[in-house]
């Protein structure tokens, strides 16, 4: 009977090792998670959204985070070099953490886009020049929200 006895407290052993292992594992996971989407947001200033977390509930009861996001508005700005601007700060956000993931490179890829298209609206303006009366005429004002 001794056997049997030694058998389940190995069993058992084995098995809170198990529970440890995923636990460390899911608080180095959050630990990350945190570390990313706030690399995101200090870099994004005034056009990024509070973090958006993803739970898990580990083996202990307790939800750890496992995922996340930053929304970040992105608008064309009044000018192209303001448009240009905003594009850089959020392709410096969405490159921000030390790993980015494929959604973030994304996001920088359309940025990028973005600045070269308003590169390309001030070249056109710098050609055409001013409106007859000396003018510059209005531009028209479009939004999108990304995720990165």
């Amino acid at each position: 009977m001794g056997t049997a006895a030694a058998s389940v407290n190995q069993a058992n052993l084995f098995y809170e090792a198990k529970l440890m292992q995923e636990l460390q594992k899911l608080r180095i996971t959050e630990q990350k998670v945190k570390a990313h989407e706030m690399a995101h947001k200090i870099a994004a200033g005034d056009l990024g959204g509070a973090p958006k977390y993803k739970y898990k509930k580990g083996p202990d009861g307790k939800m750890y985070i496992v995922g996340g996001e930053v929304p970040i508005k992105v608008k064309k700005g009044k000018t192209p070099e303001e448009t240009v601007e905003i594009a850089q700060r959020v392709r410096r956000a969405a490159l921000a953490p030390a790993d980015p993931s494929p959604q973030d490179r994304a996001v920088a890829a359309k940025a990028t886009a973005m600045e070269m298209q308003a590169r390309l609206e001030m070249q056109r303006e710098k050609a055409k020049g001013e409106d007859s009366n000396g003018e510059s005429k209005p531009k028209e004002e479009a939004g999108i929200d990304i995720y990165a």
